[in-house]
């Protein structure tokens, strides 16, 4: 099973790209973050023509998250337990061919301190709440998506000049740690040792052509998921054409059962 990655910062305006990157890696699922519209307005008949069933979660010019799977999807939870007044689009979650599978979109939480911080680290509590639930399943979990964490200070160009980021602070890379101490594994760092493996590069200051990048979208797999564990690249291609996200989308791949 193929399973990708992309925060695609906004699916109808990058609508020709990423279908023409789904065309030719031809992932089984793919989960996309910050589609920035409406589930009603979510571009749904173009994925489909592609042999995607869709299920999209989205809000009004911000956040949102989609699952695409070839197989049909079962079981899809469209919120993350935990805050039932939150109203951001920012989780969903289905079974696929026996594997539980989550595209999530992690809150940024700048600027620090405030409500945006101390949202982005209510949202890890609760799911690591459910991270921890999914996992006395003992099943195959996947929970893939734009965590907005910087992990470590290889996975970021400058971490001097990100020290104070709601994406590097320490109260932030602790929870992420947390969340692998539960038994969780992160797929890319279980394959690779290396530095400047980034997935985002800003806009602005040059970042792509210098390759001052952010490694911030992540696959964390359960035990279960864990042991099919086959490859975990990130393609660098769609970053550099024109109109593209500022990610890029990371392709995991697990063996079958």
């Amino acid at each position: 099973m193929k399973i990708a990655t992309w925060n695609v910062n906004s699916a109808k305006a990058r609508l020709p790209l990423i279908t023409d990157w789904l065309r030719t890696a031809s992932p089984d699922v793919v989960l996309f973050q910050e589609i920035k519209c409406e589930t009603a307005a979510f571009p749904t008949a173009a994925f489909e023509e592609l042999g995607y069933h869709v299920n999209a979660v989205g809000q009004k010019a911000y956040n949102g998250v989609a699952l695409l799977s070839k197989a049909p999807a079962e079981d899809v939870l469209t919120r993350l337990p935990g805050e039932p007044e939150d109203e951001q689009a920012r989780y969903v979650e289905a079974t696929v061919s026996g594997v539980r599978i989550a595209s999530l979109y992690l809150p940024n939480g700048n600027p620090v301190p405030g409500e945006k911080f101390a949202y982005k680290l209510r949202w890890m509590d609760r799911l690591y709440d459910h991270a921890r639930a999914l996992l006395a399943q003992e099943i195959p979990v996947v929970l893939g998506g734009d965590y907005n964490i910087i992990p470590e200070a290889r996975d970021v160009f400058s971490p001097q000049a990100f020290a104070g980021d709601a994406l590097f602070r320490p109260e932030s890379k602790a929870k992420f740690r947390a969340l692998l101490n539960l038994g969780l594994t992160e797929a890319y760092r279980a394959l690779h040792d290396d530095d400047r493996a980034y997935t985002f590069w800003d806009y602005q200051a040059g970042s792509w052509p210098r390759d001052n990048g952010l490694r911030i979208d992540h696959f964390l797999l359960s035990p279960q998921a864990a042991d099919r564990l086959a490859g975990c690249t990130i393609d660098r291609g769609p970053r550099g054409l024109e109109k593209a996200s500022d990610h890029t989308p990371v392709i995991l791949e697990l063996r079958d059962a």
